[in-house]
């Protein structure tokens, strides 16, 4: 069979392989499940998942922050009746369990066998000055309600919208629409709408990751497309790597769909990273090939030189950056685990498809035309450069320590900290919505606590429900909740409705026989909907929830070491046991293990390395030679990120695995074209100096879109995303830096020429 034969087979299959892979793309979701971010195979969320089965998750709800119009009171007759139709029409709708609004909170009061609920608000006699002074004063000394529903300023209230459990992006986004259409027609301005919660920030995030992954693609095409277009000065040098790059990434997209992972705040980037890291390899076929042409010699022999050449090395760049992304894999947060796994897939896909589909469309191809002599011209400045580095390789290597040692300095002053909404800048609506709510009322930082009584007892034990008291206390004074609730609140409500409902009168009672007195309103009063999901049924489980301003994982890990303490020396654990729990706790636990992930990342790159140069080389000298000029650019980033105060996150913390892996492969396409230069050259400095003008053009131009592409997200509207595109960006751009300069210096410097190889060359003279 002739190699055109060969070649329209090839092309045969592939075609029938793209089409099996519509299926995998027909399945494809977008996602935004908070849930995902939970570290998987953690003890906490086992325990966290147990809780919410029996008292609901802490984040299934939404907050309609309403503020008046300037000048204007919340105690005004027309703002209130706005409020109240609104609240009225939100526990209508189907996704919505109840509603807790300031027009329809009351103060409960037990009158003879009857039970009184007497409005905090006066809807129809709020026009009367003396009724609007009397509520005002009663809601204002009221526990509970300001910070909760009510503004400190009374300039704006909260309604708190319950929602069902796990409601998902559809059904989510149809409740949103159907709120945000009646505070229009009400005629609430969107200056006066906030909005706050999950299902907020999981519809904005999905939206907009729609958004972006088109825009991020266009731009990356579009900038390859430029530079390959400058590279080879043919059509066929662009349209040959964008086939390769398309290839790879539907066969990465399908294994999503195939899979169900979902596009999700990672793997939305998956398409952008094919675009850039998965042409590499192309370009270092393409420009082995054409200078072969260029050269005189025919298509097909130019082919096969250039296979030969090539496949080893970029078998090898492939392994390292899809090993780069596969560590990612070690991750607990399933969106990283997802993004590493099928990310790295795609590289060995672009690979595959650079050794298969390439090669069949260069035959089928004519002769290649060059316009700028067969790529000749980069051989004038590429051997001037060699000569000035060799030149100056004391300013080299000084510079270079001198960046090593200020980088190191610079970068133990990174933190590790993160957010609940980090991933979205501090001018986003979304963001600046959460902030009214931390700055109004009592922010949207959920706390949990689970309240386990010794056995034998009930939280509603006198004993028990003393102890959960001087736990809140601590947690409103020195923790900083903003708004608490527990079967505490519970008790102290029922006593407070049966004295009259004077706010003297809401404090527990003094007594275990004025507690049993209270039993029969307080089993019918704990079924209310505010207050159901705050103890079990049978009372042998309760649970203490809050709200709070976010201030950081960090001032967190704090707080929660200081409560722990707390309950330690105050809490009788023979009456009453405890356990924080929560959404809130599950992602910041995400931050103990950023550390560990990000180093077992890097050590499995630095050891796959060393072994490949062992392997090539059979040299430990070798090993530190190819390992410095890769290392120094993520120590130089990490230098970066102290000096401009960027914090370790989640987002972050993958970006030194990842750029290391795909840094490092224009070292292994360099000494293993080094090591070919070696049985060719009778000296290593001329090996090196060949070297260098052979695979500099592809490492340049490699690097330019690498360093091109990840430019492109910087439009990122995500933190995350922005630094993930900033922070490659840079070390890729440094690393061709080291590449050109440090390398070949160090390769001089360290590398000797085996003396066995030594004697078959003499003997061969």
């Amino acid at each position: 069979m002739s190699v055109r034969s060969y070649s329209y087979l090839t092309l045969l299959l592939l075609t029938l392989l793209g089409a099996a892979c519509v299926t995998g793309l027909a399945r494809l979701r977008f996602n935004y499940n908070f849930n995902d971010f939970y570290p998987t195979g953690d003890p906490d969320l086992a325990y966290y998942e147990q809780y919410s089965a029996r008292f609901g998750n802490d984040n299934d709800y939404v907050l309609v922050g309403l503020e008046t119009p300037p000048g204007r009171s919340l105690f005004e007759a027309d703002f209130a009746r706005r409020v109240d139709q609104f609240s009225r029409f939100a526990r209508r709708q189907p996704q919505v369990v109840y509603v807790l609004s300031p027009t329809t909170a009351a103060n409960p009061v037990v009158e003879g066998l009857g039970v009184f609920n007497v409005p905090y608000l006066h809807l129809d006699q709020l026009a009367d000055p003396a009724v609007r002074a009397a509520d005002s004063s009663l809601i204002y000394r009221t526990p509970g309600l300001v910070g909760n529903l009510f503004a400190r300023d009374a300039r704006a209230v909260t309604v708190l919208l319950q929602t069902t459990p796990d409601l998902k992006k559809p059904p989510g986004d149809s409740l949103m629409s159907a709120l945000r259409g009646e505070l229009q027609r009400l005629g609430f301005a969107d200056e006066q709408i906030h909005l706050g919660g999950k299902l907020v920030a999981q519809s904005v995030f999905v939206d907009r990751l729609k958004v972006e992954m088109a825009l991020f693609v266009s731009l990356s095409v579009l900038l390859v497309m430029g530079l390959l277009w400058l590279t080879f000065r043919a059509w066929w040098g662009v349209v040959l790597p964008l086939a390769v790059v398309a290839g790879a990434t539907v066969g990465g997209l399908a294994l999503v769909g195939w899979f169900g992972a979902g596009i999700d705040l990672m793997t939305a980037l998956l398409p952008v990273m094919m675009c850039v890291v998965g042409i590499a390899d192309s370009v270092h076929l393409l420009t082995r090939y054409v200078t072969e042409t260029g050269e005189g010699t025919a298509p097909i022999p130019a082919l096969r030189i250039s296979l030969r050449e090539s496949m080893f090395g970029s078998g090898l760049s492939a392994l390292t950056t899809s090993l780069g992304f596969f560590t990612l894999t070690a991750s607990h947060i399933r969106p990283i685990h997802n993004f590493g796994l099928y990310t790295g897939l795609a590289v060995l896909i672009a690979y595959g498809l650079t050794f298969t589909l390439l090669p069949a469309l260069l035959v089928l191809l004519p002769r290649p035309q060059q316009r700028h002599g067969a790529g000749r011209s980069w051989d004038g400045p590429l051997g001037r450069l060699f000569r000035l580095v060799l030149r100056r390789r004391r300013l080299v290597f000084t510079v270079a320590g001198l960046v090593l040692a200020g980088s190191i300095a610079a970068a133990s002053q990174v933190r590790i900290e993160s957010r609940l909404l980090d991933d979205l800048a501090d001018d986003d609506p979304v963001q600046l919505d959460f902030r009214f709510f931390e700055r109004q009322f009592a922010g949207v930082r959920p706390f949990e606590l689970h309240l386990a009584p010794a056995a034998g007892r009930s939280v509603y034990d006198l004993a028990v429900l003393r102890e959960t008291e001087e736990i809140e206390r601590y947690l409103q004074r020195r923790y900083g909740l903003q708004f608490v609730a527990s079967p505490v609140t519970v008790v102290k409500s029922v006593r407070k409705a049966l004295k009259g409902g004077g706010l003297s009168e809401y404090r527990l009672p003094d007594s275990e026989a004025e507690l049993r007195r209270l039993q029969r309103q307080l089993r019918r009063v704990s079924q209310r909907p505010e207050f159901r999901a705050l103890a079990a049924p049978d009372g042998r489980e309760g649970r203490l929830t809050g709200r709070m301003p976010d201030p950081g994982s960090t001032v967190v890990a704090g707080l929660n070491a200081d409560l722990r303490r707390f309950i330690e020396q105050h809490t009788d654990p023979t009456v009453l046991r405890t356990r924080l729990t929560g959404s809130a706790l599950l992602i910041d636990k995400n931050n103990q293990n950023l550390t560990r992930d990000m180093l077992i990342g890097i050590g499995v790159d630095v050891l796959m390395v060393t072994v490949i140069v062992l392997v090539l080389f059979r040299s430990l000298r070798m090993v530190p030679v190819v390992l410095i000029p890769n290392l120094l650019p993520i120590v130089v980033v990490a230098g970066v990120m102290g000096l401009c105060g960027v914090p370790m996150k989640v987002s972050t913390s993958i970006i030194f695995t990842i750029a290391f892996g795909i840094a490092v492969d224009d070292t292994i396409h360099f000494i293993s074209k080094l090591r070919l230069m070696l049985g060719q050259e009778p000296t290593v400095q001329r090996a090196v100096s060949r070297t260098y003008r052979l695979a500099g053009k592809a490492v340049i131009v490699t690097s330019l879109i690498l360093v091109g592409g990840f430019s492109t997200l910087l439009f990122s509207s995500f933190d995350g995303t922005f630094y993930v595109g900033l922070l490659i960006g840079l070390t890729l751009l440094m690393g061709v830096v080291a590449e050109l300069t440090l390398l070949p210096l160090l390769i001089l410097a360290f590398y000797k020429r085996p003396r066995v190889g030594r004697a078959r060359r003499a003997q061969a003279a």
